[in-house]
């Protein structure tokens, strides 16, 4: 039970509930999925989305690849009924090529988003990602392009800047609106941060003050509180919700809980167990046992995560042969949990 202290909390936070605009688009809500390459998959989206979430995005695709016919960039598009509203993610640096995906992908989702905020080495140097940033000319190119090729709303995935010395988002931030952008989401650290240090939420109150466009806030969201102060103190009209959601889709349900005025629910070991198992199904009929008995290992240490033996289940786990240990060992982890946390 919340203490008398957090039932006003909740009260308070119910203001910030609210359905969401980009452009003729319209969501239920303002709790986003954020795109997160080897993790936005099509399983993860739907667990997410049984909890709540307003808008989901694909990992990040590759311009290049679909324009190349590449099966496995075409795969990151698999989506299913219950899987919309759909933002896809494309990243790139050539206004023609950015521009032909967007026209391959029209019909394949309900929203594009441009990444020009990715600090990842590899797409880095590929002149994409945060790398756009040092170029508003660059910039301004590829919106245009994007824009035109697709009626879908369209928005735009920025940092700070690539380095404290270029801290230029809302210069970028201008010229993307400027060029028909539809909204802008904002990770207010630079390129050169990664994900080290606090995230800047000042910025984003800055960006929503100077915009016409709705503005999305990224960044250091790991508890339902965070996702609300980030509402109340930067006016930001949506906040995404990226790391806080591995192994953790209460989140998602919890912010809109508490927008509700209504109290939190924390999972038990069972409760994770039995959301955990559905993830396992979903990626299985996706996937297939064998990749789900790799990849899945990740999230089920995610789910683990503060649970009495949680270090030593994460070393077993990875030391599983085949997708039936893995289940045996799960289901024996988390029933020993809840007897553990019984006494």
């Amino acid at each position: 039970m919340l203490s008398p202290g957090d039932m006003v909390k909740c009260t308070n936070y119910r203001q910030s509930y609210q359905k969401m605009h980009i452009n003729k688009l319209s969501l239920a809500n303002n709790i986003i999925l954020a795109p997160m390459a080897g993790i936005s998959d099509l399983p993860f989206r739907l667990i997410m989305r049984r909890f709540g979430a307003g808008l989901a995005f694909t990992e990040m695709i590759s311009a290049n690849g679909l324009i190349r016919a590449g099966k496995s960039t075409r795969a990151l598009l698999t989506t299913v009924a219950e899987d919309r509203p759909l933002g896809l993610q494309l990243f790139g640096d050539d206004p023609r090529v950015l521009a032909e995906a967007a026209r391959l992908v029209d019909s394949d989702g309900d929203l594009l988003d441009l990444n020009l905020g990715c600090p990842v080495k590899k797409v880095v140097r590929s002149g994409a990602g945060s790398a756009l940033m040092r170029d508003g000319r660059q910039v301004a190119a590829v919106v245009a392009a994007v824009r035109k090729a697709s009626s879908l709303p369209l928005t735009v995935k920025l940092r700070s800047g690539w380095d404290h010395q270029s801290v230029n988002f809302l210069e970028i931030a201008r010229i993307a609106v400027a060029e028909g952008a539809d909204a802008i989401t904002l990770h207010p650290r630079t390129r050169s941060q990664a994900f080290s240090g606090k995230a800047d939420w000042s910025q984003i109150a800055l960006l929503k003050e100077e915009l016409p466009v709705p503005v999305i806030g990224s960044g250091d969201i790991f508890r339902e509180e965070d996702a609300l102060d980030m509402l109340r103190e930067t006016g930001c009209d949506a906040v995404m919700i990226g790391r806080g959601a591995y192994g953790n889709p209460w989140l998602i349900g919890n912010i809109l809980a508490m927008q509700k005025g209504r109290q939190p629910v924390r999972p038990g070991p069972l409760d994770r167990l039995e959301v955990f198992r559905s993830h396992l199904d979903l990626f299985v009929d996706s996937f297939g046992p064998e990749r789900a008995h790799l990849d899945m290992r990740k999230h089920l240490s995610w789910y683990a995560r503060g649970l009495p033996g949680a270090a030593n289940f994460r070393s077993l786990i990875n030391q599983t042969r085949s997708l039936g240990d893995l289940r045996l060992l799960t289901d024996d982890f988390f029933l020993t949990a809840k007897e553990s946390l019984e006494d």
